[in-house]
């Protein structure tokens, strides 16, 4: 069985994480969906960013929140590429996406931009913040979510469970067999991050998982190989 291939932040280990140009590689490397992540910037614009402060990825600083979108639209967030709006990610690739809810204040904005936009088949909502998938439940009681786990992985087959996720995106060295296990026996997906070695991509293979999340062009050809 092949496994789904996650373009993290599009392919970070080669572009400028969370820019269209990023995102449009990691489309043409042959990534099967693409991760992103949200937060909202001062006039409550859905802001592809990680971090909740600008000044790793851009030449700006301070927090998303204190920017505006226009703001936000003048800063360089590597090799010229401007921070983009969620919605024109939707636009600049055609692939699904996991939405990653960074700020659990985004989760209203997400849902009612998947709505008028038609996306829900499109984007699986993904975050480490239960307030914010209980959020997009709520509102969207079809929706596809995804529980995102590091040092909790444990008890991550219970609590996306509970939050009526199908799919559980953990950190590869806190997944453990018996964490897979719960995980299957509750019906559940589970991909790991990030995968960028060959060590790595063993590791996935002996779990047995789904998927990965990479941010190296290497793994996707590799996992893009026809068996022999």
């Amino acid at each position: 069985m092949s496994l789904m291939i996650v373009g993290h932040r599009g392919l970070m280990g080669v572009e400028p994480e969370n820019t269209l140009r990023s995102f449009v590689r990691a489309e043409r490397e042959g990534v099967d969906v693409i991760e992103l992540d949200l937060h909202l910037s001062k006039d409550g614009a859905l802001v592809v960013m990680h971090d909740a402060d600008v000044d790793r990825t851009t030449d700006g600083a301070g927090p998303v929140a204190d920017h505006t979108a226009d703001a936000l639209r003048e800063l360089d967030a590597g090799l010229g590429e401007r921070v983009p709006l969620f919605e024109e990610v939707t636009e600049a690739v055609a692939l699904p996406l996991q939405a990653e809810i960074k700020d659990p204040a985004a989760a209203r904005t997400l849902a009612a931009v998947i709505t008028a936009r038609g996306l829900a088949g499109r984007v699986r909502v993904i975050s480490f913040h239960d307030e914010a998938l209980r959020t997009v439940r709520g509102l969207l009681p079809e929706q596809s979510i995804g529980l995102v786990t590091g040092r909790s992985t444990d008890t991550a087959a219970e609590r996306a469970r509970e939050l009526g996720a199908d799919l559980v995106s953990a950190e590869l060295p806190h997944l453990t067999r018996e964490a897979v296990d719960r995980c299957r026996a509750l019906g559940l997906e589970v991909i790991s991050w990030t995968v960028n070695t060959g060590d790595d991509l063993a590791r996935v293979r002996e779990l047995g998982l789904d998927g990965v999340v990479t941010d190296r062009p290497e793994i996707v050809a590799e996992l893009s190989r026809p068996a022999a």
